[in-house]
């Protein structure tokens, strides 16, 4: 075998043996379990990369007489609590 081809694999061998410490290097610190959801760096590898993940679901946008009935609302409840404090 082509000893330039060997140092190439095991030069990514040991990357992946790098990365692979340093995701139990951030568990260890992490300390005692967690509650909720897992921070980023935890569950950007987590997934095979053959797996597909569920589709991302697009919203609907607001109508414009919604956005005024939502706006007047929140100016209501704004206007609710200055009379509070007073």
């Amino acid at each position: 075998m082509n000893l330039i081809n060997m140092l190439s694999e095991l030069r990514s061998e040991l990357q992946h043996i790098e990365e692979a410490i340093l995701v139990v290097q951030r568990l260890a610190a992490g300390g005692a379990k967690r509650r909720g959801r897992p921070p980023k760096w935890m569950a950007s590898g987590a997934e095979p990369s053959g797996v597909a993940s569920a589709p991302v679901r697009k919203r609907k946008p607001f109508s414009a007489a919604t956005r005024k009935k939502m706006a007047a609302a929140q100016r209501k409840r704004w206007a609710k609590g200055r009379t509070q404090l007073d």
